[in-house]
């Protein structure tokens, strides 16, 4: 073999050597210091807010004639138990999706989350509605296996694997 091959050769593995390191050191660190899940979400949730405003009024506005019932009705989703305890989400009339996956409103780190677990949206009346969306582990409206879209009363916990979320005012 000529000088110049056994060169590259050796160049090539310190290469695939620092690379490993590079990624080992990666792995390890998102392993101990976790992942940025809030942070993105917030970014994600401003800019869906923004794309909604912008296209429909959200149906509280349509139904500021409510009177008693729009009072009473929730302002924000808040994680109570779970990996993500005390994140908050403004309800501003989007869907917010949940599950595993990365683009999910509320991303959930629990190994009994679907990648598409379940979606929290609004209805016409204001009213919002919780929908299991097929997952394995079924999704959970004050301790009642959902099997179709439930109405959510305000304070009742919604509970997905170890995760538990609230309507609240």
């Amino acid at each position: 073999m000529s000088e110049l091959t056994l060169t590259v050769m050796r160049l090539g593995f310190l290469a695939v050597l620092w690379l490993f390191v590079i990624v080992a050191v990666q792995v390890i660190r998102s392993d101990l210091f976790g992942t940025r899940v809030t942070q993105r979400g917030s970014r994600r949730d401003a800019g869906r807010a923004q794309q909604a405003a912008r296209q429909a009024p959200p149906p509280q506005r349509q139904q500021a004639s409510g009177g008693r019932a729009r009072r009473n009705a929730p302002t924000k989703l808040v994680v109570t138990e779970g990996t993500l305890t005390g994140t908050t989400v403004a309800l501003q009339g989007q869907t917010i999706t949940l599950g595993r996956a990365h683009d999910s409103t509320i991303v959930l780190d629990d190994d009994y989350a679907s990648s598409r677990h379940a979606r929290i949206y609004p209805d016409r009346d204001g009213q919002w509605i919780v929908e299991d969306l097929g997952s394995t582990n079924g999704t959970y409206l004050d301790r009642t296996r959902l099997t179709s879209p439930t109405p959510i009363p305000l304070g009742a916990p919604i509970r997905i694997g170890k995760t538990v979320i609230e309507l609240r005012k």
